[in-house]
């Protein structure tokens, strides 16, 4: 296996950038990021510096990922969706002198494996997306999502429960206790104080 790099995509020299890799026209890799096996970067999309992205993630056409983001293995990242760094955002500081570097404190978007962001989504740093959850297409996510959540909305709100197949889960009948069932794959998960858990 090898990287391929489209000619017109910049990827910094200091990147590191795994076997099986695919960057797209137009996407910038920034110095120190560091890319796994098997990720596709797509057109337009923006890594920044520092940013630790693990296997298998697809960032599609003009995903924004603002350092120091972290994403785990097998993450999906939809079209022009955006992972932030700076809670308290300004040009410049109260005296009117433009920001620099140094001037804020970069917070990270952590989001865990498997779990999937919707096109045109944004994450609010600082912020942590459970594993194998699913952020709907043009949320805004301001707190935490529990792995497995769905949420929706602006500011996004969970609606629901999905599996590692991004399936929206059913209640099973006749189960006290919070029992869930995927409906794609079968496999079975039960709620407790508002997390979702995989059964055994």
């Amino acid at each position: 296996m090898s990287v391929r790099i489209q000619p017109t995509a910049q990827v910094d020299e200091k990147a590191e950038v795994g076997e099986g890799t695919t960057v797209w026209d137009l996407a910038q890799i920034r110095e120190d990021a560091r890319l796994g096996r098997g990720c596709i970067v797509g057109r337009g999309a923006y890594v920044g510096p520092g940013v630790w992205i693990g296997d298998n993630v697809k960032l599609q056409n003009y995903a924004l990922v603002y350092e120091p983001a972290v994403l785990a293995d097998g993450v999906f990242v939809g079209p022009a969706a955006v992972l932030t760094n700076d809670y308290y955002p300004r040009s410049v500081d109260p005296e009117g002198r433009q920001k620099r570097g140094g001037d804020w404190e970069p917070m990270a978007v952590v989001v865990s494996e498997g779990a999937s962001l919707g096109a045109r989504s944004v994450c609010v740093a600082p912020v942590r997306i459970g594993r194998w959850a699913l952020v709907a297409a043009g949320a805004v996510v301001t707190r935490d999502v529990p792995d497995f959540a769905l949420v929706a909305g602006v500011p996004a709100r969970r609606i629901g429960w999905v599996g590692r197949a991004g399936v929206r889960l059913v209640e099973r009948d006749g189960e006290s206790g919070g029992g869930w069932e995927c409906p794609d794959t079968g496999a079975l998960y039960d709620e407790k104080d508002g997390q979702l858990v995989e059964r055994a």
